[in-house]
Order: structure tokens, then sequence, then C-alpha cells
């Protein structure tokens, strides 16, 4: 299977920048593409940014105009810029691609597949 190496993660003043890479082991063959994840202490898991195979990105009302996903299919890695970091950006990153799951409804949704790696820490200070 796919495994991921998660880098780039640090430690940057309040207003800073960082670059977090995501080095995977192959490629990506799902429409739903890649996924960014946040996982703050304490706190649940959640998706802050995501871009499909042809492109299409999305991003969480917390991070949007803050943060930018973008990929380099050649190399197989996948990256989030984030500007104007803030002190709840603090936390845990990790990438994982997403796979489509049928909702009750019958409606089809992207979700993490779920073979989480170890991530990379982010801790912004003000």
């Amino acid at each position: 299977q796919v495994h991921f190496e998660e880098s780039g993660g640090g430690s940057v003043q309040a207003g800073g920048s960082l670059k977090l890479s995501c080095a995977l082991s192959g490629p990506i063959f799902t429409s739903c593409g890649l996924g960014w994840y946040f996982q703050a202490p304490g706190k649940e898991r959640e998706e802050v940014s995501s871009i499909t195979l042809d492109g299409t990105t999305t991003y969480a009302d917390s991070v949007k105009g803050r943060f930018s996903i973008s990929q380099d299919k050649a190399k197989n890695t996948y990256y989030l810029q984030m500007n104007s970091l803030k002190v709840e950006d603090t936390g845990v990153y990790y990438c994982a691609t997403r796979t489509w799951v049928r909702l009750t409804s019958g409606r089809t949704t992207c979700r993490p597949l779920g073979d989480w790696g170890q991530g990379t820490q982010v801790a912004v200070s003000s």
C-alpha cells in the first residue's frame, strides 16, 4: 500500500510561514486525490485542505486564504503552504489519500483512507 512521509514542520512565530511536504511511495489513482489533516492536542483530526487528481482544491474555513495545497505528480509529492500562521494552527499535520465512500443517503463523498503516517509537528508561538 501507499505510505506517507510528512516533513517540513517546525516552530514559527505567529504570522510566519511553513511549507509542509508529503512524499508518497507511489502514485494516487483515485479521483479523490489527497488531503491534509490537522489534529490539535485533545481534538479530533479534521481535514484542512484537499486536492483531487484534476487539481480541484478545497479548504476549511479556518485556513481559507492562508493555506495553499499543491502537487508534483512526477515526484509523487504534495505540499501545503501555510502563511499567516496562528497559535491555533499548532498541532500535528498528516497527509492521506482519500477514497469514495457511499453515505446512507446514497450520496458519495471523499474520505481519508485511514492509513495514517507519523505526521509532522507544527508549533506556532505568539
